[in-house]
């Protein structure tokens, strides 16, 4: 059975919390609606730009459960269920799939360093018994983080041994060669873990990308993807430059602390920028600053785009 994918814009939603750092469940199911409000296809909490390994398995079951009853549509999401161990993943993976998510995005396992790709390989194959025949999977690629990455080969493998439940990939590798290998496998669906290569990875096949800063700047990426749809190639090539401008610049600031600077400006609500421990929060002078930068070099007003949307 092929899965059919999320086509467009996916939202690896920011997790917001409260000053007691629980999550602030009341910012997190508006932020959730936001981003589809904004035209986003679906949403994927707790990825890398959701602070998902600062968060417990048992507060991202719940934070899910809060986003189904604020009216998201769990059938949008693709939660990051990724663990160092086997019982973990497929814990927290069986839950999601229970409460109706349209798969799981999964790390490999990540502590262990310089493994075998038949050492991965037996990690998936183990994961998919213990989820269950109906297990739904997309493999997050992101070795700048995790170093532990899924090759090209592995998720070849993956895809053929198990059609059913390896459904796509994530590739945040940032290497286009890589992106290109993925597109390759038959029947795999592949999002590019940004939208720098989103116009190149679409005539290959990709139905959009998954991107962290679709959480502020989610209408242009939208944009890009309705024009590239509707034929206007010159249309989506010009935006997709300012776009990927946009998106570079954002990658010189430490990228989870400085959009929740921004929205905590945006929403004027102070408790957006709260990250947990490592991470450290952009100070209010600093977030400033740069949405100055923004308002200068795109004309974007924080602010009133955001709140436009509430």
């Amino acid at each position: 059975m092929q899965v059919e994918g999320i086509r467009g814009l996916i939202a690896p939603i920011l997790t917001p919390f409260n000053d007691d750092l629980s999550v602030a469940t009341d910012l997190y199911v508006a932020h959730a609606q936001r981003m589809l409000d904004q035209g986003c296809a679906g949403i994927a909490p707790f990825g890398t730009t959701g602070e998902a390994l600062s968060v417990g398995i048992d507060e991202r079951i719940a934070a899910i459960r809060d986003l189904i009853d604020g009216g998201i549509d769990p059938a949008r999401m693709i939660p990051g269920t990724g663990l160092s161990n086997v019982a973990d993943t497929a814990r927290l993976s069986r839950a999601c799939l229970d409460m109706g998510c349209a798969a799981v995005l999964t790390l490999p396992p990540f502590y262990f360093k310089s493994v075998t790709e038949d050492g991965l390989y037996r990690h998936f194959e183990r994961l998919i018994a213990a989820i269950g025949s109906d297990a739904r999977i997309y493999l997050y690629h992101i070795p700048p983080i995790a170093i532990v990455g899924v090759p090209p080969t592995l998720a070849a493998r993956l895809r053929a041994d198990f059609p059913d439940q390896i459904v796509g990939i994530k590739d945040s590798s940032g290497s286009w060669d890589n992106t290109r290998a993925l597109l390759d496998i038959e029947g795999m669906i592949v999002y590019p873990g940004s939208e720098l290569p989103l116009l190149d990875a679409l005539k290959l096949g990709a139905p959009g990308c998954i991107s962290a800063t679709a959480n502020i700047n989610a209408s242009n990426i939208v944009n890009v993807l309705d024009m590239y749809t509707k034929g206007d190639m010159a249309g989506a090539q010009a935006l997709h430059e300012t776009v990927k401008r946009f998106r570079l610049l954002m990658e010189g600031y430490s990228p989870v602390p400085a959009q929740k600077r921004l929205l905590a400006i945006a929403t004027n609500d102070a408790r957006w920028a709260n990250v947990r421990p490592p991470l450290t929060t952009m100070s209010e002078e600093a977030g400033r600053e740069l949405a100055e930068i923004l308002k200068q070099e795109f004309d974007f007003e924080v602010a009133p785009t955001l709140e436009s949307a509430q």
